[in-house]
């Protein structure tokens, strides 16, 4: 593993949102923007016009707030731009939808460097753009003067495309459940940010820039997917949402989760022995690499880049592991608890 690089000067006042000013600052995150499909009026007005093929509006909102989930001097302005959008993104594709379009809300301080705000938009932009989708409004604020940092709230708006949404509801006993992308890295990533490290390379760029299976939601809705979510918060923590709203109990294999995350062996395992950890503790229960958890009907086939990784059983709605609780197995492979737990 390699140290980062000790980052340059951050406080160019020339360039700071209290010299350019607030409309100075939308004008330049806007000509980074992009422009999404869907705008018939797009920003610049009191409010974004948006065409509504399906009659209907997917609607999410997430919060990033810089100490907690970024840091300035693990990500770039670009790399945060991107995981503020994934993190809004995915959550329209687990409900079977297509992103359309992206609000943001900006708190920060008045000597926040306007290049780096630049930076976010221009990370969104690229984010959104093989969507069709595009930062369509929003607004920006100074943050409390004794706060110095920034937040970030951003609000995904998406279209069905005539499908119904798969909830997290829908789970039934004797479905299979399954998921695609990407388990455990990014917590690994982060495991190694707080160690002052910056390599393996490949787990560190996955806690910057998530890579969310957006296509896939679509596809599993189309597949029959009966119940869906995201993973942001670890896998057996998410599953525990499905569980509780479906009313059942959802068993992960352990065997069949291994081999879809884990083999062949690769920079989790490096990182594990490296830090003494077992990898099986970042799949179980690290957050924020935004794959897709979903459960199908049993006499289905799963859509291509789907792994089964269990099923879904009559019982006290839960979480179990090979038939063991949840709580015990995050507790033996050195986890502490089954995912991120907010205010916790």
């Amino acid at each position: 593993m390699t140290r980062p690089r000790p980052l340059g000067p951050r406080d160019d006042l020339a360039d700071s949102v209290r010299v350019v000013g607030e409309f100075g600052v939308i004008a330049r995150v806007l000509a980074r923007s992009g422009s999404a499909r869907v705008a018939e009026v797009g920003p610049g007005d009191d409010a974004a016009v948006l065409r509504v093929p399906d009659g209907r509006v997917v609607a999410t909102t997430d919060v990033l707030v810089e100490g907690r989930h970024f840091r300035r001097d693990w990500s770039s302005a670009e790399d945060v731009g991107h995981k503020a959008a994934a993190a809004n993104l995915a959550d329209v594709a687990a409900m079977g939808g297509v992103a359309t379009a992206l609000l943001v809300g900006l708190a920060c301080p008045a000597d926040t460097p306007t290049s780096w705000l630049e930076g976010v938009a221009a990370g969104m932009a690229a984010e959104c753009a093989p969507l069709g989708a595009a930062v369509v409004g929003g607004d920006t604020v100074a943050s409390a003067p004794d706060s110095g940092s920034i937040v970030l709230s951003v609000t995904a708006l998406g279209d069905l495309g005539g499908r119904a949404p798969v909830l997290r509801s829908g789970a039934r006993p004797g479905d299979v459940l399954a998921v695609t992308g990407r388990l455990g890295w990014s917590a690994c990533g982060l495991a190694v940010l707080r160690r002052g490290f910056s390599s393996p390379l490949a787990v560190v760029t996955a806690h910057r820039r998530p890579t969310p299976p957006y296509a896939a939601g679509p596809v599993a809705a189309d597949a029959g997917a009966t119940a869906m979510c995201d993973v942001s918060d670890g896998l057996l923590a998410d599953a525990g949402h499905l569980a509780a709203d479906s009313g059942v109990v959802v068993d992960v294999d352990r065997a069949a989760l291994v081999r879809a995350t884990l083999e062949p062996p690769g920079p989790l395992q490096q990182v594990a022995a490296a830090l003494g950890a077992d990898p099986l503790a970042w799949v179980l229960t690290g957050g924020e690499d935004h794959a897709l958890l979903a459960t199908f009907p049993p006499s289905g086939t799963l859509p291509h880049g789907w792994a089964a990784i269990g099923r879904v059983e009559e019982g006290e709605p839960g979480v179990t592991v090979s038939g063991e609780p949840a709580a015990d197995v995050a507790v033996a492979v050195g986890a502490g608890r089954t995912g991120h737990v907010h205010f916790g």
